[in-house]
């Protein structure tokens, strides 16, 4: 490596380790100074050209006292942003994320797409990207989907036909004329309980449920994608051997017992609120369905926990909605199930994050690569 390239190197990571600091909190110079431990001639030669590009802003003075007021810098309100979207099965979804992590616009819109073209579902899922980003710079986009997702191809998804073998990234790229990243649901929830602030620690299980399963695991504060991209099926988990068939292939699999539309179906309810509804009336139809699911979660769960044995498992999406509901039987299973389960006092709590974490994690994959990459900010 020549004098040159050290230097550059040197410089960036720098550029990262104040980005990073100011993802945490915005700071005057002389705060990022005490928390990154850079002089204040190296922070002032480092902000001056993401001041200039419009990345950060400096605001007036404030403080009093003796010593020159100081100047917070944070993120520029007006400045690049990420593209979450996500393509599920029953709905469409998009979120634009600043880099300091804040949500400036989210979106979803029911649609059954199961018969829908690949560009179809592109074109619709590029217009809502263009009406809800508007005029603002992006720095590129993460789009979600439900199935399995190998070298940035969906090579798999059972109820999503349609899109296997698409590169369905390369051609939204396309559209907007920016980066895109293709990657899995389960995947991109989990990231945004990550990514930019640890919501459920550093190894935990994130689950949530559409008409699939899926779960993201979390492992060391990074999401565990396996060799291939396939870890995290717990939906084709199998917890009955001569179970109902399921759209894989196989039989028995969890999904075909605690899947949304299971559980909408063995309640008589069309809708997830209307099911709601049914349970805060303790309609005993759907207080069952309700508990049937939570069992077979629950043995699909204990599978993922004896194999890696993490403190919390988070539900997310409709699992969140239905936590009070569902929570019982599910630790019920697991209590059974899970080796010492009555000692290790797994934690099973609902998403913060609600119907959007996969569109927030999405967004999350670009305004992380981002921070850590500075080369993609400053050039």
């Amino acid at each position: 490596m020549t004098t040159v390239d050290h230097l550059r190197q040197v410089r960036l990571g720098n550029l990262r380790t104040v980005l990073l600091a100011l993802v945490d909190r915005p700071g005057s110079r002389a705060d990022l100074a005490a928390r990154t431990g850079l002089t204040k001639a190296t922070l002032s030669n480092l902000t001056e050209p993401l001041l200039a590009n419009g990345i950060l802003v400096e605001d007036p003075a404030t403080g009093a006292g003796m010593g020159r007021p100081s100047k917070p810098l944070r993120f520029h309100p007006d400045g690049p942003v990420a593209v979450g979207a996500e393509v599920n099965v029953s709905h469409l979804a998009v979120e634009i994320l600043g880099l300091d992590g804040e949500t400036l616009r989210r979106h979803i819109v029911p649609a059954d797409i199961r018969k829908s073209s690949a560009d179809e579902v592109l074109d619709r899922v590029s217009d809502l990207i263009r009406e809800h980003a508007g005029p603002r710079t992006l720095l590129g986009a993460g789009l979600a989907v439900p199935g399995v997702v190998h070298d940035g191809v969906l090579v798999r998804a059972p109820n999503l036909p349609n899109l296997v073998g698409v590169p369905l990234a390369q051609r939204l790229g396309e559209r907007l004329g920016i980066e895109v990243e293709l990657d899995n649901e389960a995947n991109l929830a989990a990231l945004a309980h990550l990514w930019p602030r640890h919501l459920a620690g550093e190894d935990f299980v994130h689950v949530s449920a559409d008409v699939g399963i899926g779960a993201g695991v979390v492992l060391h504060g990074e999401v565990y994608r396996g060799t291939s991209g396939f870890a995290g099926e717990l939906g084709h988990v199998v917890i009955e051997r001569e179970g109902e068939p399921c759209t894989c292939g196989s039989r028995g699999c969890v999904e075909r017992y605690a899947g949304l539309d299971v559980i909408l179906r063995e309640a008589g309810r069309r809708r997830l609120d209307s099911l709601q509804k049914a349970l805060g009336a303790g309609d005993a139809r759907a207080v069952g369905a309700v508990r049937q699911a939570g069992q077979a979660l629950g043995v699909g769960l204990a599978t993922l926990m004896n194999l890696f044995d993490v403190p919390t498992v988070v539900l997310g999406g409709s699992y969140a909605v239905l936590h009070e509901h569902l929570s019982e039987a599910i630790l019920s299973e697991m209590d059974t199930r899970v080796l010492a389960g009555g000692e290790r006092h797994t934690h099973l709590v609902p998403s913060p994050l609600g119907e959007f974490a996969v569109v927030r994690g999405a967004a999350g994959l670009v305004t992380r690569r981002a921070v850590h990459q500075p080369e993609r900010l400053v050039g």
